[in-house]
This record gives structure tokens, C-alpha cells and sequence, in this order.
């Protein structure tokens, strides 16, 4: 049964609202490349106890490829159902969606019928369409499932979209919110002028996915004019790969960036504007930026496997791994940020994830 934004729970929108840690869920594997469902749950229970307040699951960090090796519902139906066993409080459950039309549509459908309260929709296989034809699929992707709109970075397949096409798109009724991820400050704002143009601004959710520049996304006001007027935006929160790893400290900044926008009205400490370049430090080493982010999802493996969340950096594609040189840069921030992990809270409750 389709589902609309009206249908879901005020508890889910008020969250999505207020802005919470979305981490994007890793695919846990075993050394024969098959699902490790026991370490998956590790995964789930670890996100729910660090803060998370939602999780997005078969999106870019779980693996596009799930598709093709018949794992995208399986995947799916764990999260969600170690969510809800692990814990009562409400959890905001996005489902990645892509693929043609058809492709993207039936996901959406099983999504919904798991009970997900939005799709993450990439346009990566859509790439070469016009605006018309991305906004004609958004809108019939939209009525199965409430949309969150993905700006995928370029590197990793992404269009390049206008702030005319973000204006079209935050006008779709059953549009919830847009994940920023085109690690790029223009295009970046194009979004922003998008939803202020389409006066969407209190209705369309903005998220940074912007893993190069987590902090400032979360800690600066955005202004785009209308009408000769001046009008203020903020990111409510992330939905991030790299929140997948240290995810108990991500939530601990986002909570401290809105304490001190909340205590100082809007005024932030130089401390805190200095960690964007130190979190963007750790991104750059996680994601392997020196490689063209070619160990972007096995360098955040790597991390959760030095915590023993994980056994090991498998990835479906026995060719998609970390970068040369990835290993010690990961060394390189853990040395000089490793007062921003999490160690040892996964430390303290590794046993219990696992059992």
C-alpha cells in the first residue's frame, strides 16, 4: 500500500524535524562474502545505543550491489527488525532506492510494506536524463514511498542538477526532506536557493551529506533570497557514511552544535568551528580521498573492524577494497584525532552487540 508523508507517525516527522545522527549501515559479510547476520545485528545494536536516531539501510555504504546478489530485502528486513527488538524509542527508517523507474518503484513498495518511513533516492543510473525525465521519475517514484532527495556526489556516479531541478523536486507533495551530498559548496547552495525558491523551506528537511564538511553544514546558517528577501536555512541534521564509524561521537557533536546554536543564539566557539577541519581530516583518510574515494566503503569497514564490530573489510566485489596507502592514513587520524572515536564505548559493550 502506498505511503504518504501524512501517514507517518508525528513522532518520526517532529525527529526528522528537530534533526538527529542518520548513519548509513554498513553490510557486514564473512570472509566468504556471504551475509554475516550475527555481525550485522552487531551493527544495528551498536547505532541504536550510540544516539542514532535513524538508520539508512541499502544505500551506497550497504552496497548498491546488494540488488544484484538478491540481498536488498533481506537486508532491509533485518535492520528493521533488530531495530524494533533492540529498542521501543521511535528510530527514523530510510530504505535506499535506485534504478530506473520500475527498478525504483518496486523497491519503494518493499520498503513501505517492511515498514520504512522514507526512500533515499539515487539518480546515479539516471545520469544522462534531463531534469524533465529525473523529475518525472521522482514523481512516480514518490507515490509509493516519502522521498528524501540524494545530491550524490559526481565522483561516485552523481548528476549534476540545478537549483531549478531542486526547486521542482522539494514542490513534489510526498518530498520529506534532501541528503546534500555533492562535496561541493556551489552546488551545495544551489540547493539551498531550490527550496527557497519553492518556498519549501519549513516542509523539505535539509541533511548534510556532505562528509567533507560535516561540522560547518551542521553549525552554519544558509541564506538564499526571494523576493528581494532575505531567507534562512540550517541542516537539521546528517545522513552519512561517515557517521557509520565513531557514530556515539558524532552524536555527541550534533547535540553540542545545537547546545551552543540554542545558548549563544546562533553564536558558535572557535573550538567547535575548529573541529570541521579535524573531522574533515579523519573523513579524508576513512573515504580515501588520495585515491578518488576507491576505499570509501572499506576504509569505514576497516575502522568498525579495529573495533571488532566487524571481521573483516569484505566487500561483495572482491575488487572493491581500500586504497594504497588507505591503511595508514587511517593509522595517521587515529594518532592525532583519536579523542574524536568511539573505542571505547564499543569496547564496553561489544559482548552484548554480539551475543
Amino acid at each position: 500500500m502506498p505511503l504518504q508523508r501524512s501517514d507517518l507517525p508525528q513522532e518520526i516527522l517532529t525527529q526528522f524535524a528537530q534533526g538527529t545522527v542518520i548513519p548509513a549501515h554498513p553490510l557486514a559479510l564473512d570472509a566468504q562474502r556471504q551475509f554475516d547476520r550475527r555481525r550485522q545485528r552487531a551493527l544495528t545494536r551498536y547505532y541504536v545505543d550510540a544516539g542514532a536516531g535513524g538508520l539508512a539501510v541499502g544505500v551506497h555504504t550497504t552496497q548498491f550491489n546488494i540488488r544484484e546478489h538478491g540481498l536488498y530485502e533481506t537486508v532491509l528486513a533485518a535492520a528493521i527488525d533488530d531495530q524494533q527488538a533492540w529498542t521501543s524509542r521511535p528510530m527514523i527508517m530510510i530504505s535506499g532506492l535506485c534504478g530506473n523507474t520500475k527498478q525504483a518503484c518496486a523497491e519503494a513498495r518493499i520498503a513501505a510494506g517492511l515498514g520504512y518511513h522514507a526512500g533515499l533516492l539515487s539518480l546515479a543510473a539516471l545520469a544522462s536524463a534531463s531534469e524533465d525525465e529525473l523529475i518525472a521519475h521522482c514523481e512516480a517514484v514518490s507515490q509509493e514511498i516519502p522521498l528524501i532527495g540524494f545530491y550524490l556526489q559526481t565522483a561516485v556516479g552523481g548528476p549534476t542538477l540545478s537549483s531549478d531541478f531542486w526547486r521542482r523536486f522539494a514542490l513534489i507533495p510526498n518530498v520529506l526532506a534532501i541528503k546534500v551530498a555533492p562535496f561541493n559548496r556551489y552546488r551545495t547552495i544551489d540547493v539551498v536557493r531550490g527550496i527557497v525558491d519553492a518556498g519549501a523551506e519549513e516542509r523539505v528537511f535539509l541533511y548534510t551529506g556532505n562528509d567533507d564538511h560535516i561540522v560547518l553544514d551542521l553549525a552554519l546558517p544558509f541564506t538564499a533570497m526571494r523576493n528581494g528577501q532575505p531567507v534562512t536555512v540550517r541542516f537539521r541534521g546528517g545522513l552519512l557514511g561517515h557517521w557509520s564509524v565513531w557514530t556515539a561521537s558524532a552524536a555527541k557533536q550534533l547535540a553540542q552544535i545545537k547546545a551552543e546554536l540554542a545558548r549563544s543564539n546562533g553564536t558558535l566557539s572557535p573550538e567547535l568551528l575548529a573541529l570541521d577541519s579535524r573531522v574533515t581530516d579523519c573523513n579524508s583518510a576513512f573515504f580515501d580521498v588520495a585515491n578518488n574515494f576507491q576505499g570509501c566503503i572499506a576504509g569505514c569497514h576497516e575502522v568498525l573492524r579495529r573495533q571488532g564490530l566487524l571481521e573483516g573489510i569484505w566487500c561483495l566485489d572482491p575488487n572493491e577494497t581500500m586504497g594504497p596507502g588507505q591503511s595508514e592514513q587511517i593509522d595517521r587520524v587515529y594518532k592525532l584525532h583519536g579523542d574524536l572515536s568511539d573505542d571505547a564505548f564499543v569496547r564496553d559493550n561489544l559482548t552484548r552487540w554480539l551475543a
